[in-house]
């Protein structure tokens, strides 16, 4: 593998570095490295974070290949600065067996572009009846680590208290999708002021935040670890921060889009804008920012939920939830976050890698930009401003809130193990 010297990257946002790889691992770090043979990157100035690491994408595949595949998702992913993403367990079939979580496991391994670490469904075909094969897709060679029924709620207490249980013994974690089924029936939007306006079924706070409150008390009880998946509410914000202080070991997501959007946007009825848990209102918005900067949130994940046309170009109550999300976040958490001074480029870092790594147990990403770590890194040219244009989207969907809007930052070069996927923005 030839080796690549990184010229004047201000790493984690600090003062400008060279950056020597060489054999999948940085070598060097300091000032007017030089290494004969290498190939040069004018970095100028740019700001060198580790790989992003990704807690949940949903890639599609298998089942779903219209809306995404493996090779598209981790293409999107290497373009938006990820060199390892949790591959959600909502496919068809579901990966709930060892068999379905090896294959892809092994499709990520064939696409190049960045680890694809699957997650295995904490229930038989997420209908929350029965225990999935979870020892088994730990044993296998997919080595699952966390388990979700994302898309649906593990909302039986008792089936919830056996998941995190068994996932004790290896030392796992349930991500749970926090959504009380019968709060939420034919909701279409948060629960509010727009929703009664505009005569739209309401998703109410409490349906996740009663979750919450239930799913924290199970975790202290059994002793394990849970994970909240894509907390919208300043009430939840609220039960985590609690879970914290009485020493429970939770740990919380919040998405891009829940950091800058708000219920106001489903005024226009777009699709675009339907998502699950719905788009919420400013104070929660605002709470959600707080809140990942004082720690008590503790990753940024995208919930990259791509979609084909058809299921977006409908009418409201028809169209399905979610929205793409890899090539876009970090440029929404640069306008969120690092812009409004809330975060700066080393808390970025934490919350899009080093912490998403240690909660999923991603071996050999989120690791320090220092000699003797392996070369998964990202560069950002952060002076950048642009608007969005899902025509050059790498993902197989194009199902963004954003099109048309300025965003601050792109990413314009991502290494896995020291191999470049992308190249002056461009995939290799």
């Amino acid at each position: 593998m030839s080796k690549t010297l990184i010229r004047g990257a201000k790493v984690l946002g600090g003062e400008p570095q060279d950056v020597l790889i060489d054999g999948g691992v940085v070598e060097a770090v300091g000032q007017d490295l030089s290494a004969e043979g290498a190939e040069v990157v004018e970095a100028g100035g740019r700001v060198l974070l580790p790989g992003l690491v990704d807690l949940h994408t949903h890639l599609r595949e298998p089942g779903r290949e219209d809306s995404e595949t493996v090779l598209t998702g981790t293409r999107a992913a290497a373009s938006g600065g990820y060199t390892n993403v949790f591959a959600m367990a909502n496919t068809f079939p579901v990966a709930d067996t060892a068999g379905v979580v090896e294959q892809v496991w092994r499709l990520g391994q064939e696409s190049g572009y960045c680890d694809v670490q699957p997650i295995g469904a904490v229930t038989v075909g997420l209908e929350g009846a029965k225990l999935a094969e979870l020892g088994a897709m730990h044993e296998s060679a997919a080595g699952v680590t966390v388990f979700s029924d994302d898309g649906k709620c593990v909302h039986d207490a008792v089936i919830m208290r056996r998941a995190l249980e068994y996932v004790k013994a290896f030392n796992g974690v349930v991500a749970q999708h926090a959504q009380e089924p019968r709060l939420t029936e034919g909701a279409q939007m948060n629960e509010g002021v727009v929703s009664a306006e505009l005569g739209l079924g309401g998703w109410p706070a409490v349906a996740e935040e009663s979750i919450i409150a239930r799913d924290v008390l199970l975790a202290e009880h059994v002793g394990s670890r849970v994970h909240i998946c894509h907390l919208s509410t300043a009430g939840s914000v609220e039960i985590v921060r609690w879970a914290k202080s009485r020493g429970i070991d939770v740990t919380a997501e919040v998405t891009p889009h829940h950091l800058l959007l708000t219920d106001e946007l489903v005024r226009s009825y777009n699709p675009v804008y339907k998502v699950n848990p719905p788009l919420r209102t400013e104070r929660d918005v605002m709470a959600l920012r707080e809140a990942l900067a004082d720690g008590t949130i503790d990753i940024v994940a995208t919930d990259h939920a791509p979609h084909p046309h058809e299921d977006k170009d409908c009418e409201w109550a028809a169209a399905a939830m979610g929205m793409v999300g890899l090539e876009t976040a970090l440029s929404v958490v640069q306008a969120t976050m690092v812009d409004t001074g809330l975060l700066d480029w080393a808390g970025v870092a934490d919350r899009m890698s080093f912490k998403p790594a240690k909660i999923g147990q991603a071996t050999g990403h989120g690791r320090p930009v220092s000699a003797g770590e392996p070369a998964n890194l990202t560069l950002v040219d952060t002076e950048y401003r642009g608007p969005v244009d899902p025509a050059g989207f790498a993902s197989r969907s194009r199902n963004t809130p954003y099109e048309g809007r300025e965003l601050p930052g792109r990413v314009t070069h991502t290494w896995l193990r020291g191999k470049a996927t992308l190249v002056d923005g461009k995939l290799t």
